[in-house]
């Protein structure tokens, strides 16, 4: 295969993948993190004690809410449970922000 057949298939394979993701997109760890924060203060509580109620650091919530981590599903459910709500209004929540950046 020429260098220029090898180049041009690279290319193609890049734009592939541009359009895979502009279809699929990927989950924005900031969004995330935004939307839990969202909810954590409509709440009325700190990232200490939302930790404490979930049982996860309060670096990592603070990490996540940040948009530095994303929660585990495992996490996810802590932290709806901490905050006395379903896990699915969270990412219902999510998804909206999401739809709303498209």
């Amino acid at each position: 295969m020429s260098t220029y057949v090898f180049i041009k298939l690279i290319k193609l394979m890049y734009n592939i993948y541009e359009v895979i993701d502009m279809y699929i997109g990927e989950l924005d760890p900031h969004i995330v993190g935004e939307v839990i924060a969202q909810f954590r203060r409509k709440k009325g509580i700190s990232q200490e004690v939302l930790s404490g109620l979930a049982g996860i650091g309060r670096t990592h919530l603070s990490a996540i809410e940040r948009g530095e981590r994303k929660p585990t599903l495992e996490t996810l459910y802590k932290l709806s449970c901490a905050l006395d709500m379903n896990m699915s209004d969270i990412i219902l929540e999510i998804e909206q922000v999401l739809s709303k950046c498209r």
